[in-house]
């Protein structure tokens, strides 16, 4: 069987540029909606899980307001000025988290098809999924930004994992199996 890739570009002359999706054999799209705005509602909603998870968190074990965690997220890029910056700080945090969030699933959503394992089992999907968010984030992302490096321990590893995998690989794993439709 002769492999297509997922999406498709086209370029026909003495026209705007056309973009089209043609699914990959075996897979069907379950519902009308384009894949764009699925992921749109989709990253929305596991990125605002995923900043309530952290507030809730923040509060019960640290005492930590949301504007604060906020702040941290915008620290990333305004280093310790974010802390003691107006509004637009906390806004900035929280732009940032949905850019990430948004790119997570974008890259979800793209790999989904082409990765046939992923289509086995929803919850062994957003395990595997939540740790790779956990080491990108960690591992790449966090040491090219101007938040302190803290000490890795074990357990806050744990709750920051499981957090990813509950409120971003579980409704990236669900959703996406309904869009595509692959799962009997």
């Amino acid at each position: 069987m002769e492999k297509r890739p997922f999406l498709t570009f086209s370029i026909q002359p003495n026209a705007a540029v056309m973009t089209t999706v043609q699914p990959v054999p075996g897979l069907r799209q379950h519902n009308t909606k384009p894949l764009v705005k699925t992921i749109a509602w989709v990253g929305l909603l596991a990125g605002s899980l995923d900043i309530l998870s952290a507030f809730l968190h923040a509060y019960i074990v640290r005492g930590t307001a949301p504007g604060i965690v906020l702040r941290f997220i915008a620290s990333a890029a305004a280093g310790k000025p974010a802390f003691t910056g107006g509004w637009e700080m906390p806004l900035l945090g929280l732009l940032f988290h949905f850019m990430i969030a948004y790119g997570f699933t974008i890259l979800f959503f793209l790999l989904y098809p082409h990765l046939k394992i992923m289509w086995k089992s929803m919850a062994l999907t957003a395990i595997v999924y939540g740790i790779f968010i956990f080491v990108v984030m960690n591992l790449l992302v966090l040491p090219l930004t101007k938040v302190p490096r803290a000490a890795f321990h074990f357990d806050k590893a744990a709750i920051a994992t499981g957090i990813l995998i509950i409120a971003i690989g579980l409704p990236l794993s669900f959703f996406a199996g309904k869009f595509y439709d692959v799962r009997k």
